[in-house]
């Protein structure tokens, strides 16, 4: 990883709405570690779906994957009007994704590492996916127009759907609605093993964020990189326009999860327009507000912008860094706010607080990069 000052004009609003996603990833985190380390009653919304289904948990990572998307027009706009495609831009992209795949996999295997005759080591991860996500969708806006990466997107979506429902690569008897009886799943088995080296063990195993479910994560990428090229363009009631795309997405994901599950593990089409479309419902206000201001923002809303923006800014560092300070979360210093309060507020408020703790504890040195302008580049 490097550093350097920040240079490049930025939207305020997808800054603070990616802090807000790389929070939601941490806190849900947590809560897991609370959940299982402690045997603590958390809530349940802040938990991923066992299967189909969606919770608050199962939306932060796809947001974080459509603000990819978002961010790579402002990024690559230049190079696309220039060079486009070359060999330079080409190795800078393929050592980005191989240096977020490298952290990924160090980061999914930190306890295979410290004792090899422990736990198996795993293949895929977070940030092995925004790797690979990331390099396809940076390949394909440099290489085509936006009619054409919303057609591949399209077409990804629709095919994923047939695909996931061949028959299961092992024999197990296929079923959607069933976690892991499907092709998608099949697939990661057949690579690792059933019981080894996927993230969820046994004959019906599987990694949520396997192989084939990367795909539709790329077609997630190209409808955020659609809405960054549409405010890069700064139309007149773009907010608006961007909460009725959202709102439509939402709609018709919704809709299509009645036949095709809304299923985060194998990243299902609905599960994709869903939880796009809840990403620019959110980001719409944002846009409204913080972007294109004559006046800097004062006052006591600044404060958690600015909180939100320091995670925003330097999202990978912040991810990295809560998984390097996760045995902090066992310590007495912040458990003994559940065991002191549960009595007081319950168990589920209760376990937020050690969690809450925990995300101040990251935030401090992703503000202090914020305070002197820095932005760690991987």
């Amino acid at each position: 990883m490097r550093d350097q000052k920040t240079a490049a004009q930025r939207l305020p609003s997808l800054d603070v709405l990616r802090g807000l996603t790389v929070i939601g990833m941490i806190l849900v985190n947590a809560t897991a570690g609370m959940y299982y380390g402690l045997q603590a009653k958390v809530f349940p919304l802040l938990l991923h779906a066992h299967w189909e289904g969606l919770k608050i948990a199962d939306v932060v990572f796809p947001a974080f994957l459509t603000m990819v998307g978002l961010s790579i027009p402002m990024a690559l706009n230049r190079a696309k009007m220039t060079t486009g495609l070359d060999a330079a831009q080409a190795s800078k992209i393929g050592w980005r994704v191989v240096r977020l795949f490298l952290i990924g996999w160090l980061l999914s295997n930190l306890g295979w590492l410290a004792h090899f005759d422990g736990e198996p080591w795993r293949f895929w991860g977070v940030l092995q996916r925004i790797g690979l996500v990331y390099g396809a969708a940076a390949v394909l806006f440099l290489w085509f127009g936006p009619k054409t990466r919303l057609g591949i997107a399209a077409a990804i979506l629709l095919l994923y759907w047939p695909l996931s429902l061949l028959p299961a690569l092992d024999g197990l008897p296929g079923d959607i609605w069933e976690r892991g009886h499907n092709f998608i799943a099949s697939v990661d088995r057949l690579m690792f093993g059933a019981g080894g080296h996927n993230y969820v063990k046994g004959p019906e195993g599987y990694d949520p964020e396997g192989l084939l479910g990367t795909l539709p994560a790329i077609a997630q990428a190209l409808l955020g990189m659609a809405a960054g090229e549409f405010l890069m363009q700064a139309h007149r009631r773009s907010a608006l326009t961007l909460a009725g795309a959202g709102a439509v997405l939402l709609i018709v994901g919704a809709g299509w999860g009645f036949v095709f599950p809304v299923i985060k593990d194998i990243w299902s089409s609905s599960f994709v327009l869903v939880t796009t479309g809840i990403t620019f419902l959110a980001l719409a206000p944002l846009h409204a507000w913080l972007d294109n201001r004559d006046t800097p923002l004062h006052g006591p809303l600044s404060l958690p912008v600015t909180f939100a923006s320091a995670f925003g800014l330097n999202a990978i560092a912040a991810y990295v860094l809560h998984f390097l300070m996760n045995p902090l979360l066992g310590w007495d210093l912040l458990t003994q706010t559940y065991v002191l309060s549960r009595a007081t507020v319950g168990e589920a408020v209760a376990a937020l607080f050690p969690v809450a703790l925990f995300i101040l504890c990251v935030w401090l040195p992703v503000e202090y990069l914020r305070r002197k302008g820095w932005i760690l580049k991987v």
